[in-house]
């Protein structure tokens, strides 16, 4: 089986690096420690194909380290023991390090067998994860290393990469190859910023293409790259980070009255299949975000989500379309969920308290009681269907929870009641 593209054309220096120009740019931090030769413990984190592997190799070289490249999701503890019994051995003469890929999927105990050495210079830990390393990576190798964010290769930044491609397969060939107009760009914007799968995407759009035509050309049109990266542009780890940024990014768009980049991250989501989370957040979000501005898109949006389920896709992205252009369009209130936010604080914290004598279930009053009666108001007995009185625990009496929005709904609420109570709200 032949090399992967991707292998064959990988950077040899850090000029070479596609992207990540906070990294590598003249002067940024990790360029500056790269080129010192004293490599401290680094974590890199950050999605597939922006260049972690690459470094590190980079690193290895420069230093002129044993390089040991473990992969998390296969490695085992024996695997690690063969490693540190090269320590201060003729095979590793110049110190080992320790390239550990997707070092998430190491448990406790195997990522605790590298801390004494790790700690000691014995071996230098480069270890790469695609998963938030403060959420995923035992705290004691997190304080023992320094992490450096990997950013996805943005379109412009991997077209230089691809025009590489081209020509190394061309040399490779023997042929020219002509690309058309905007196939470039079109390989960038499908890769999705791994930079690694526009290579793969160069080299198979290469090997369709077929041989030269005449005079060592072969053209490569557009079309040969929408047939090959047909519906593979999603990124849609369930368990990963990315898939919590599209749901975020789906209801914060919403949140900010963004009806474009809404649909955008609905049909990104629901591209993926992932019909019940494209709902749950837009339920949230019409509770959340719009509220009490416009109550009556709670029972609006729930009848949307009931509609899309009763149809299934592809069919059910058209009423959940209609629903989150509604949330996006409509006015925004918080009010409610800072409400009930600031509730929950009070019970969290114990506070609280016995509920009022005249809000109490009706019961017998015994003969040692020393409030008799209930001496609960009936409200539709006044005038207006309000009586003055107490709900809120004692030690809770004069608290606000609720503030009425700026929103014309809630103003109009605020108008109604503060005239009946006679006060200001």
């Amino acid at each position: 089986m032949s090399t992967p593209l991707a292998d064959r054309i990988r950077p040899a220096n850090l000029d070479e690096i596609v992207g990540q120009k906070h990294l590598f740019a003249p002067g940024a931090a990790l360029r500056n420690i790269i080129e010192s030769g004293r490599i401290p413990n680094l974590i890199f984190y950050g999605p597939s194909g922006t260049g972690k592997t690459t470094v590190a190799r980079i690193i290895a070289a420069n230093t002129k380290k044993r390089l040991h490249i473990l992969n998390g999701t296969s490695a085992s503890l024996s695997d690690v023991k063969d490693v540190i019994g090269e320590i201060n051995t003729i095979a590793a003469p110049n110190g080992l390090l320790l390239y550990l890929d997707e070092i998430q999927y190491f448990n406790k105990k195997q990522q605790q067998s590298l801390l004494q050495y790790i700690e000691n210079g014995d071996i230098t830990l480069i270890a790469s994860t695609t998963e938030n390393p403060y959420f995923y990576i035992y705290s004691a190798v997190l304080s023992r290393s320094t992490v450096f964010e990997f950013k996805s290769i943005a379109p412009a930044d991997a077209v230089p990469g691809i025009e590489r491609a081209f020509r190394l397969l061309g040399e490779e060939n023997g042929v020219t190859y002509e690309p058309e107009d905007g196939l470039y760009d079109l390989i960038a914007e499908a890769a999705g910023g791994d930079m690694r799968k526009a290579l793969n995407i160069c080299e198979l759009t290469a090997l369709s293409a077929g041989m030269a035509a005449s005079e060592g050309k072969v053209a490569l049109p557009k079309s040969r790259v929408l047939e090959i990266t047909a519906k593979s542009g999603a990124h849609y780890d369930r368990k990963g980070d990315e898939y919590y940024d599209l749901l975020s990014a789906f209801q914060k768009s919403m949140r900010g009255s963004d009806t474009d980049a809404a649909v955008h991250y609905l049909a990104r989501i629901l591209e993926a299949g992932d019909l019940p989370s494209a709902a749950r957040r837009l339920m949230v979000c019409a509770c959340e975000d719009v509220g009490l501005a416009y109550p009556m898109i709670i029972p609006i949006v729930k009848a949307a989500v009931d509609i899309a389920f009763q149809v299934g896709l592809p069919e059910a992205r058209i009423p959940l379309a209609d629903a989150v252009i509604l949330v996006a369009t409509s006015p925004k209130s918080n009010a409610a969920y800072n409400a009930v936010n600031a509730a929950m604080a009070d019970v969290e914290k114990g506070r609280g308290g016995p509920i009022p004598r005249q809000l109490q279930n009706k019961h017998f009053d015994g003969e040692d009681a020393e409030v008799r009666g209930q001496h609960y108001l009936y409200p539709h007995d006044f005038p207006n269907h309000w009586t003055r009185q107490q709900y809120l625990p004692d030690n809770l009496k004069d608290t606000t929870y609720y503030t009425f929005g700026d929103s014309k709904t809630e103003q109009a609420a605020k108008a109604y009641w503060g005239g009946i109570k006679g006060k200001t709200l």
